[in-house]
């Protein structure tokens, strides 16, 4: 346990994403674009006024919470999937979950507002790699000329950038899904959502997205969907 001043945080805003289960969801913000998502705020903050100058922004910072950690306490070094999983790394030198306070914080980009829903106003995000229902403590506006570095060094993270596979999705099993939510999946799936690590052709993994169970297998840079179920409420 981490000792010291501590205070209370309360959410401002749940995230409504198509991800019912971790595995799946991108390993960054912003690398699936066509991900869409809803942000509705908690209140006392359900409040118009507190957007007001929001939509003159085109992306926005996320500060939230790994709500579904399941694991007690963190380590000093952990080892990024990225690389392996048998390279350890300082905590504070990745973006693992697993951390003195389980923080993340996300860049989205801000598709509008629905000033009108009923649980609103509502603000819709794309690119958001967040769990459904995970509570956000803060929402800040992107600013270009002081949070963009092109230039900058990205360690692991930038060694390791270029891990996309091909997905070949039948489409006799694609069209099971609705329209809508096809160029999304067809992204995620895009990112290779098994550990790096994991390297069997005849494993089937399982990932969960947008109420339907998808059944895929791995051989090489190769990611073939072998089935979809909708999954019951």
């Amino acid at each position: 346990m981490l000792s010291g001043e501590t205070f209370l945080m309360e959410p401002v805003a749940h995230i409504q994403s198509d991800f019912q289960e971790k595995f799946g969801i991108p390993r960054q913000s912003g690398l699936v674009e066509t991900l869409q998502a809803r942000i509705v705020l908690t209140p006392p903050c359900r409040n118009r006024e507190m957007l007001r100058g929001i939509e003159d922004f085109d992306y926005l910072w996320l500060i939230w919470r790994f709500s579904a950690n399941r694991h007690e306490g963190w380590r000093p070094t952990v080892r990024p999937p990225r690389l392996g999983g048998n390279v350890r790394m300082g905590v504070f030198a990745t973006r693992s979950p697993y951390r003195p306070n389980p923080v993340g914080l996300s860049c989205v980009r801000l598709l509008g507002v629905d000033w009108d829903a009923a649980d609103g106003p509502v603000l819709l995000v794309a690119g958001a790699d967040l769990l459904d229902g995970t509570p956000i403590y803060d929402i800040k506006p992107y600013l270009p000329y002081v949070d963009s570095h092109p230039e900058a060094k990205g360690g692991f993270g930038a060694e390791k950038k270029d891990y996309r596979v091909e997905v070949c999705f039948p489409e006799e099993l694609l069209i099971q899904l609705p329209e809508e939510k096809r160029e999304a999946v067809l992204g995620v799936l895009a990112q290779d959502p098994r550990p790096a690590y994991q390297e069997d052709p005849e494993r089937v993994y399982g990932m969960v997205f947008a109420g339907y169970e998808l059944h895929f297998r791995v051989e090489g840079s190769l990611l073939t969907v072998v089935a979809v179920e909708k999954k019951e409420k």
